[in-house]
């Protein structure tokens, strides 16, 4: 493994260490009689992949969080044949490494925004980086949006200013159901393919996007983390959650690679939420 992977698989299970603790944490300060059980953990389950390498794949079934997954993956291998024309640089040589985050929250308090995080390195005979985060909020709030959008641009733009505007268009398009002609929730930024041919600052804005990540979403939980929540509440929150799962299932490209590179199907599958519901509108 040369230095630039060895740099990057590292950072995504420190950034993995550092969520968990986070999380976690939060677990322990949720005072609201709805949350019936006590603090939970997150367990870890490690896994090796057919060609080389593994990933560790943390879950915790909480109190506040009622389902959240915090996954890393460091892999290496060949693309079949009929997916390596569908990657840049696999064409000719169908082998790969890749490295990357994914996480998905599915909180119990439908105040609490569902959220998800990933960024990732892979290498064929090109390399790139890719990754995002975006908030799906039940019950939407204009300054949980503004806050959040906020805190991405601020870090989109002390790397290019002309990131937060691209990566945000990128995310409404990505994020998005044709068939139901709505967006999955209220946006973030997405980018993929990203070489600027400076692979220093091109890391440094993975990273940054981790951390900006694990700032933000946590101080938009600590705003509802002890708010009552309605009957009405939860059904509208199932709701969304069916949306959630249309998306991951019809469109989610991590979802996809994952499952057509031969990755762990509790890993892919660690983004469905725990309880939903689909009603006729």
């Amino acid at each position: 493994m040369n230095d630039q992977k060895k740099r990057a698989s590292e950072w995504f299970s420190t950034l993995q260490n550092q969520l968990i603790q986070i999380l976690e944490d939060i677990e322990k300060e949720a005072i609201l009689s709805q949350y019936e059980n006590k603090p939970c953990q997150f367990t870890r389950k490690t896994w090796p992949y057919e060609g080389g390498g593994g990933g560790t794949m943390a879950t915790l079934e909480g109190r506040v969080f009622e389902k959240a997954g915090v996954n890393v993956s460091t892999v290496f291998g060949e693309f079949s044949e009929e997916f390596r024309t569908q990657i840049p640089g696999a064409d000719k040589d169908p082998r790969f490494w890749a490295s990357g985050i994914s996480l998905v929250i599915h909180p119990h308090n439908p105040h609490v925004p569902i959220v998800h995080m990933n960024t990732r390195m892979i290498q064929t005979q090109k390399l790139w980086f890719g990754g995002g985060a975006d908030l799906t909020p039940c019950l939407p709030l204009d300054k949980d949006t503004q806050d959040f959008h906020a805190a991405l641009q601020k870090t989109c733009d002390s790397f290019d200013s002309t990131y937060y505007k691209k990566f945000k268009e990128w995310a409404d398009t990505y994020f998005y159901l044709p068939h139901r002609k709505e967006a999955r929730g209220v946006g973030g930024i997405f980018y993929d393919y990203h070489n600027t041919g400076d692979w220093d600052r091109d890391f440094a804005f993975t990273q940054e996007v981790g951390r900006t990540f694990s700032t933000i979403y946590p101080e938009i939980v600590h705003r509802h983390l002890n708010t009552p929540w309605s009957e009405e509440d939860r059904k509208i929150q199932l709701k969304k959650r069916g949306r959630y799962v249309e998306f991951n299932l019809l469109y989610d490209r991590g979802t996809q690679f994952g499952l057509k590179t031969g990755g762990n199907v509790e890993a892919i599958l660690m983004s469905l939420p725990p309880v939903v519901e689909w009603k006729v509108a």
